[in-house]
């Protein structure tokens, strides 16, 4: 039996596959789907202290290959009391499967630090034990007129001082941005470094900021809000958090997990994600376009891969990325050939028609011109009326 289970922050995780905040995570309907699934975790949509709207529609967009969508919602949500209401979390929580619970995680996206604080005081003075871990989002581009917190180092470590120094006593994740720049990413894990005692996990990677798509047809941007500028998400964005995945696991505290985020739609993508050093992964785009069903199907393409591979459980692939080898490329190779000759058998075995059509066409092509000569020679005389 293939294993799933991990931890993130010390909090135990059925599978190390769970949701992003974000995409249908805005209210308990949705949240208690997501609790009947294989997720391994519940994580509530970015709160901020009052319910917006945020911005105008169209606010998202999905490429026509599905290769890439954009959004600019400007954190809509129904304000940090409702996430953490106790029947918001019951409701909830009432998705999961009779006799079992998972871990319901809140996610916050102030404004500022005081907007920060003043959701962190609300959570603790909950005091609801069913809220295992607070996710603070350092990451949103999307807020009209506001930096992108987790590029402002100095800004960061304020704010990661100030929560250090209030003792709140429950585990805090941090959802950060992507770095482009190696400098910038080990300036940052330097920073999360110094406060190892209250940061149990970071989320790598939100979207990328400041892209946008134009409609040919319109002439125009197909986002209405910022101008049509929006953060990039979906298989574009994949290759660039793997590479955050792996350098933050390399140059982050041991005590600090780090999940991965971005572009994962297969057991396949998750499977890479926790060769980097992932302890978990988030889905995002893929959740807000096929629905939760992406957990169960997600989780049992990553039991079958295991499988297959010969592992027993996620733990034995977790940060064990290999380096190249001339063997492991020899290796790639061919399994890209013998998946290749089986797509063409398999194709043949659904679809002969062409192959077999030439060899008729031919073959009949053969006796016409066989008779033709035989009739002008004389040797064989085509009936007349």
């Amino acid at each position: 039996m293939v294993s799933l289970e991990t931890t993130v922050a010390g909090i135990p995780l059925k599978t190390c596959v769970y949701n992003a905040s974000g995409p249908r995570s805005g209210n308990s309907a949705a949240l208690s789907k997501i609790a009947a699934s294989d997720a391994g975790a519940v994580l509530a949509k970015s709160a901020t202290v009052e319910s917006q709207n945020g911005n105008p529609q169209p606010r998202t967009w999905h490429a026509p290959d599905d290769k890439a969508s954009m959004n600019s919602e400007g954190l809509p949500n129904n304000g940090i009391d409702y996430y953490i209401d106790p029947s918001t979390i019951d409701d909830t929580l009432d998705g999961c499967a009779e006799g079992s619970t998972k871990p319901y995680m809140v996610s916050i996206s102030g404004k500022t630090l005081d907007d920060n604080l003043a959701m962190l005081d609300k959570i603790k003075a909950a005091e609801n034990y069913k809220i295992s871990c607070v996710e603070l989002n350092l990451a949103c581009p999307n807020v009209i007129g506001k930096p992108i917190i987790a590029y402002d180092f100095d800004q960061m470590r304020t704010i990661l001082k100030t929560i250090a120094s209030k003792n709140y006593g429950f585990k805090l994740g941090l959802k950060l941005p992507p770095y482009l720049d190696s400098k910038h990413l080990a300036e940052a894990a330097s920073i999360i470094n110094e406060y190892s005692s209250i940061v149990g996990y970071v989320a790598s990677i939100n979207t990328i900021g400041n892209a946008l798509s134009v409609d040919e047809v319109s002439e125009a941007p197909f986002i209405s809000s910022n101008n049509g500028l929006a953060g990039l998400s979906g298989p574009a964005v994949k290759y660039t958090a793997l590479a955050n995945v792996r350098q933050m696991r390399q140059q982050l505290d041991s005590a600090i997990d780090v999940v991965g985020v971005g572009g994962i739609e297969s057991g396949t993508d998750v499977f890479l994600f926790l060769l980097c050093g992932a302890t978990a992964v988030q889905v995002g785009t893929c959740h807000w376009k096929e629905g939760p069903n992406c957990f169960d199907r997600i989780c049992k393409e990553l039991k079958d891969l295991l499988k297959e591979k010969g592992y027993s459980s996620v733990q034995d692939v977790i940060g064990k990325l290999k380096p190249w080898s001339k063997e492991g490329a020899a290796l790639s190779r061919e399994a890209k050939k013998k998946t290749a000759a089986a797509a063409t058998a398999a194709h043949r075995l659904k679809d002969p028609q062409p192959a077999e059509f030439a060899k008729v066409l031919n073959n009949i092509l053969l006796v016409v011109i066989a008779i033709l000569l035989a009739d002008k020679f004389g040797k064989f005389q085509i009936p007349t009326e």
